[in-house]
């Protein structure tokens, strides 16, 4: 009598095995950020696939990525990358070519969000902000504002390292936006990044998690800070009455990748699809004021919240794209200065 028992029992559980959703696991970098990929990509993804997301969050890492491929273990499906970790990936072999003819082609999105490797999620801004309060005869309008202490007196906040310090040293010293790349990679052009950076050296205070800018501000630490778009829209959203200055901000893409050897490459590349999706993508933008990625989005978007995002045209004047692959010829070398320079 147990044996029939035992095998009805067996017999249940391959079924249900049988129909279990698949899974799909996605990597982001948490916060604000996942809940709203959450609500905007993930749940109508599962709608219609009937799989499901396991969301993983990191800081990153793309070690941990290299020793998944490099030991033919890969646990993750779809990676959320910076623009800079993207090519280096890429060149190293970590992430699958994208097949561009499952998504719709290149021309729906936007030429910047179309990699070998990665396809763009969104697109963010790292920005000059300060205290509406602090300066109620006017705030800075400029980087050159930034560094003039005289004029707009306060510590000043910058991201600890190259990137990005250096970019903003050029444009206070008047470089173009079109130019900056041009400039730095020439040794004269790193002088004299580096001469403007110590100028400044007495007042700066340097910030390595994306809240201390916004917890700088508010705490009257910083005058005037650089940070990231969306903390600062975030802060705004509850009352803090920071400013974000467009002109001389810095944009970059961050891009969904397939780790080599993903065991649901198509499960992956539909997720992508899916967050591609002109009103998903929308949606992301009202919740995460990060700019879409496909331009018939942008008419799913409303006015107010158009204001707050860095692909809005009027955002964009004398905005800077972020050169990834500058970064990653010529990053060490620089950051590697950065650290002795720091270190003085």
């Amino acid at each position: 009598m147990i044996r029939p028992v035992v095998s009805s029992l067996l017999l249940i559980a391959c079924a249900a095995t049988a129909h279990a959703a698949p899974e799909l696991v996605i990597v982001n970098f948490g916060g604000a950020n996942g809940a709203a990929q959450r609500k905007a990509f993930y749940e109508p993804f599962e709608r219609t696939s009937g799989a499901k997301v396991v969301a993983v969050e990191y800081n990153g890492e793309q070690a941990r990525v290299k020793a998944m491929v490099e030991a033919r273990k890969v646990t993750w499906d779809v990676v959320e990358v910076e623009s800079p970790d993207l090519s280096r990936g890429c060149d190293e072999g970590l992430y699958e070519r994208v097949d561009w003819s499952k998504l719709g082609g290149k021309a729906a999105y936007l030429p910047a969000a179309v990699h070998d490797c990665g396809v763009g999620a969104f697109m963010w801004s790292t920005v000059m902000a300060y205290d509406t309060s602090r300066f109620p005869g006017g705030g800075p309008k400029t980087w050159a504002d930034f560094w003039d202490v005289k004029r707009f007196p306060g510590k000043r906040g910058l991201r600890k390292g190259a990137r990005y310090a250096l970019e903003f040293a050029l444009l206070a010293d008047g470089v173009k936006p079109a130019d900056v790349y041009k400039v730095l990679a020439t040794r004269d052009g790193a002088d004299r990044a580096f001469r403007r950076l110590t100028e400044l050296a007495p007042h700066l205070q340097w910030w390595e998690a994306g809240a201390q800018p916004v917890q700088w501000l508010v705490a009257n630490d910083v005058a005037i800070t650089s940070a990231y778009n969306g903390r600062i829209d975030a802060a705004r959203r509850e009352g803090r009455p920071l400013a974000v200055v467009w002109a001389g901000s810095l944009y970059d893409f961050d891009y969904w990748a397939v780790p080599k050897g993903s065991p649901n490459r198509d499960l992956a590349l539909r997720y992508i699809a899916t967050a591609g999706v002109p009103d998903h993508q929308a949606a992301f933008a009202r919740l995460m004021p990060y700019g879409p990625t496909v331009p018939q989005a942008v008419a799913r978007i409303d006015a107010e919240t158009l204001k707050h995002l860095p692909s809005t045209p009027a955002n964009m004047t004398d905005a800077l794209k972020f050169d990834a692959r500058f970064w990653a010829d010529q990053g060490e070398v620089l950051e590697k200065r950065f650290a002795a320079w720091a270190a003085r």
